[in-house]
């Protein structure tokens, strides 16, 4: 069972590629995404065991050095992060569409698991710097309530927040296009 998830985001495509191989080995991880993002950066997503995930995160910190940009952990993470950022999300029914956008990957992540733990809503996905500009983005799905709550939730803290939008009864089109 993972229930902790760890992010390090580097200004250097080389030292993510060498961190990730550091943080792999120095624990019982399992590696969720490794890949560069835009513009030119590099991100290191780990799960795990709480034990597990801080010691490799301590790892890809003290390697990372001064090509660390950002860092995550989050303990105790809701059910549906994973697969939402694994983009395996199984959303049964549509209703209302919740979207949260950032500048920071590791926001994005945060208001995520701050969303699903706030209201019933289903995480459709948490898209991360590829091919939108290095930002992050959550959508959602619930009934209307549940999706300003979790709206709400999520931003009540939040840094580096782009914008909001909710959408009460979203066309069949949109909701195509978010699946």
């Amino acid at each position: 069972m993972r229930h902790a998830i760890g992010m390090i985001e580097f200004n250097s495509i080389a030292r993510g590629i060498e961190t990730c191989d550091f943080m792999v080995k120095a624990a019982q991880v399992d590696l969720l995404r490794a890949c560069t993002i835009c513009p030119g950066k590099y991100i290191v997503i780990v799960a795990g065991d709480v034990g597990d995930v801080k010691s490799s995160m301590n790892e890809g910190i003290a390697v990372a050095a001064e090509s660390k940009v950002d860092s995550l952990l989050i303990p105790n993470i809701h059910e549906q992060l994973i697969p939402a950022i694994s983009m395996t999300s199984q959303v049964g029914e549509l209703d209302a569409v919740g979207v949260i956008e950032f500048y920071s990957v590791a926001s994005a992540i945060l208001a995520a698991d701050v969303a699903a733990k706030a209201a019933q809503i289903t995480l459709i996905e948490v898209r991360i710097g590829f091919a939108v500009g290095g930002k992050g983005f959550v959508t959602m799905t619930g009934d209307v309530g549940a999706v300003r709550a979790a709206v709400a939730a999520a931003t009540r803290d939040a840094e580096l927040l782009v914008g909001t939008a909710i959408i009460p009864r979203p066309s069949p089109q949109i909701l195509d296009s978010l699946l």
